[in-house]
């Protein structure tokens, strides 16, 4: 292994089958392990600096599809009609005295010309102006103010922040609650920053012991959690630098804490874990570094490859929302990835054999009682399923079908203010009008007419819309020079299937002007069509990279196929809890949330996207180290309890501890932060425990050798541009420990061989 600490001299070859490359790097990351550090220190100071105040910069919408239907007639009707498109709903309320009452109705008409005049409000509209029985509850003791808040969702926010002091509250008569889309979008806002500060507080002690008690040393647990703090801030620095240019979801911060911790995590215990073994054969620290990353290294390099790629597939959709996550996703991935692999082998440098000290474990063991042997117990539960692997891998792949049934009855909505809690004041506004005014108001549909007409062509078209089944009724059309729009009111939910249906209907309506409709259920119609149009080519184009991938990492054409649907299988008991629990509400009174009984439409892609990503992250590292003994012994087989007993116990913890940090992100208040934290946990435990436990070994047992087998002219492409974890250095190490020099030829010629980098 000396080549890695000894660069050759000018003009000398370098000896058949060294690894250059990564000997070069290994000496250039711990050239100067203090400098190298300091500048780490300096860049992550800058970091904090650069992205303080990117929760304000972010926004809390970004689920509609910007080049729809809906969303021109959206923007046409705020720009033409604003008081079409209300966003901000003052909830009045008269006690025991009646909304028509004069006093309460002088008091209200004075609240609404004080709106008006806001600087930032238009389109102020009420009841009291126009007796609109949409606005007036059916007791007759509470009535609507409508106004929109204009500008983006930051202005929108501050003009909120400026104006609701002097509305909310008691005014003579007349009590203010303030409800509506903007109020709605700016607590959430504020509730998931104050969640997220919850989450970081409960997860980083939490992870912290975790770590003393998978490394018994004190030194070596800091490590992983340092390298995902970095991570962190440095990944909020770009999301305020992407704020400059587009627009980011607050949701994606979630996903930066959780990820950040969890792969940082990940990453670092894969390298230290390999780091201490070198240490443990009686190598040098330089040396064991060399080694360490020459193999785990590599390896971590590459999961964060097929992590980043199956976050990167968010990108086809035109959703900011899940653009967010993408940009979130990556950025954290190969920052996570590029600490572990820079800034940890320095750290590992200073610390040599110190790596190891406070150890904790100590303390609990008996004095003089032997330490178990690693990973013992996991070889012999790889054993006993290669064993039984029929009956595992029946068993455990019917138990995950059965358990993702409830997602078969799956239904999609959107987003509402059902997301905060109950006791939030918007979510309060919006359940009122839900259950005390008639007919939905805001709820409707708009349709925006463009061009010119007559009073004869605009009632013609009225009457068809009104002929239309599911309509309760048509109001409108209001004019304004070539533009007009009406307003209809569907039957029943604002976004149930009926109102759905409406849509269609009505843009199937012949007019002779342009028409476009917009409403809740025109976005929701509109939304589902963008994501089942885009779907299919972020699944090609995760499956294809993944298969492309794992096909370089292990030289099999059988095991990237493997790995895709096992990974795909793997996420099923995640999404039948999504639907059991979240949609059809059960176990809503312990985790504290409404269930609207729908589903919002972009987060089962987002959920897949992340969680399939992780259950990649774990595969490579377990595949990695299979391929690594397969590559020296050529024992399938062995190959594969070897890779569990080195690996198991590594993966189980790893899941546990992001299991720990998704529950954290999933305490959150908004129900969506809470789905997605919860059931990104639920699959990231299923996968460690259940597949790569018990399914993969199941599988590879009864493929066999055959796992390995790729044709002729793909093992000459895996030739040249495969990797692996232990490669030809395997092949070498093993010869100098007594294999015979003779086997050599033979197992190159049955794998095909494999490229170092």
């Amino acid at each position: 292994m000396t080549e890695v600490n000894t660069p050759p001299r000018t003009g000398e070859a370098v000896p058949q089958g060294a690894p250059p490359r990564i000997g070069r790097y290994a000496r250039f990351v711990t050239a100067r392990p203090r400098l190298s550090l300091l500048v780490a220190l300096v860049l992550t100071a800058l970091a904090v600096l650069a992205g303080s105040g990117v929760v304000d910069r972010l926004g809390s919408g970004g689920w509609e599809n910007p080049h729809a239907e809906s969303t021109y007639a959206t923007k046409a009707l705020e720009r033409e009609f604003p008081a079409s498109q209300p966003n901000l709903l003052l909830l009045v309320g008269s006690g025991r005295a009646s909304v028509d009452d004069p006093a309460v109705a002088a008091e209200a008409r004075d609240l609404a010309g004080r709106l008006a005049g806001e600087r930032g409000v238009t389109g102020v509209g009420s009841y009291w102006q126009n007796r609109s029985p949409a606005l007036r509850a059916g007791d007759g003791h509470e009535a609507l103010i409508a106004a929109r808040i204009t500008g983006d969702d930051n202005a929108m926010g501050k003009t909120l922040d400026r104006i609701a002091p002097h509305y909310r509250g008691t005014h003579g008569p007349v009590q203010v609650k303030l409800g509506g889309i903007v109020a709605v979008r700016h607590e959430m806002q504020t509730v998931i920053k104050e969640d997220l500060t919850r989450a970081e507080l409960i997860a980083l002690p939490i992870t912290l012991v975790l770590l003393v008690m998978v490394f018994g040393s004190a030194v070596a647990a800091l490590l992983p959690l340092g390298i995902g703090i970095v991570a962190i801030l440095g990944t909020n620095a770009v999301l305020r630098g992407l704020t400059t240019f587009t627009d980011v979801s607050v949701f994606a911060l979630n996903l930066t804490t959780a990820l950040g911790l969890g792969l940082a995590i990940d990453y670092a215990l894969f390298i230290v874990r390999r780091y201490r073994e070198e240490l443990s054969t009686g190598a040098d620290p330089l040396t064991a570094v060399g080694t360490t990353l020459r193999t785990a290294g590599r390896t971590v390099l590459f999961s964060a490859l097929t992590v980043a790629v199956s976050l990167a597939a968010m990108m086809v959709f035109p959703q900011y929302f899940l653009r967010s996550f993408a940009y979130a996703g990556i950025a954290v991935v190969l920052l996570a990835a590029a600490a572990a692999l820079i800034l940890l082998p320095a750290a590992l440098i200073l610390l040599g054999h110190r790596v190891n000290s406070l150890d904790l474990r100590r303390l609990l063991r008996r004095e003089g009682a032997p330490k178990p042997a690693e990973g013992t117990a996991w070889a012999r539960a790889a054993g006993l399923v290669m064993r039984r692997a029929p009956l595992f891998a029946l068993g455990t792949t019917v138990l995950l079908v059965v358990l993702g049934l409830p997602f078969l009855g799956v239904k999609f909505g959107t987003a509402d203010d059902r997301q905060l809690p109950s006791t939030a004041e918007s979510h309060v506004v919006q359940q009122h009008i839900r259950e005390g005014f008639p007919g939905s108001p805001g709820g409707g549909l708009e349709i925006l007419a463009e061009g010119s007409a007559t009073d004869t062509q605009y009632a013609s078209y009225k009457q068809q819309l009104a002929a239309l089944p599911e309509v309760v009724r048509v109001d409108g059309p209001l004019v304004k020079g070539d533009a007009a729009y009406f307003t209809v009111q569907p039957k029943g939910e604002a976004v149930g299937d009926p109102a759905q249906r409406l849509v269609g209907d009505i843009r199937a309506v012949h007019a002779p002007f342009a028409t476009k409709v917009t409403g809740t259920a025109a976005v929701l119609v509109d939304t589902k069509h963008a994501i089942g149009e885009r779907l299919p080519w972020a699944a090609a184009f995760i499956a294809v990279v993944t298969l492309l991938l794992v096909y370089l990492l292990t030289g099999s054409v059988l095991i990237p196929v493997q790995a895709v649907v096992l990974n795909a299988l793997s996420l099923t008991a995640m999404f039948g809890a999504v639907v059991w629990v979240f949609q059809d509400g059960h176990l809503s009174g312990p985790l504290d949330f409404t269930s609207s009984g729908s589903i919002e439409t972009t987060l089962p892609v987002l959920m897949f996207c992340v969680a399939f990503g992780l259950s990649m992250d774990y595969g490579v590292f377990l595949l990695s180290r299979i391929k690594e003994e397969y590559d020296r012994t050529g024992d399938h087989e062995a190959a594969v309890r070897h890779g569990l007993q080195r690996t198991g116990g590594l993966i189980t913890a790893a899941a546990v501890i992001l299991a720990v940090v998704m529950v954290a992100i999933g305490t959150s208040r908004v129900t969506n932060t809470k789905m997605l934290g919860l059931g990104i946990a639920l699959a990231v435990l299923m996968d460690a425990m259940v597949v790569r436990s018990l399914l993969v070994p199941a599988i590879m047992r009864l493929t066999g050798r055959a796992t390995w087998w790729a044709p002729a002219p793909l093992r000459r492409f895996h030739e040249r541009f495969g990797v692996s974890e232990g490669g030809e250095d395997a092949l070498r190490r093993d010869a100098g420990n007594g294999t015979p020099s003779d086997q050599e030829p033979e197992l190159a010629t049955q794998r095909g061989g494999s490229r170092s980098i």
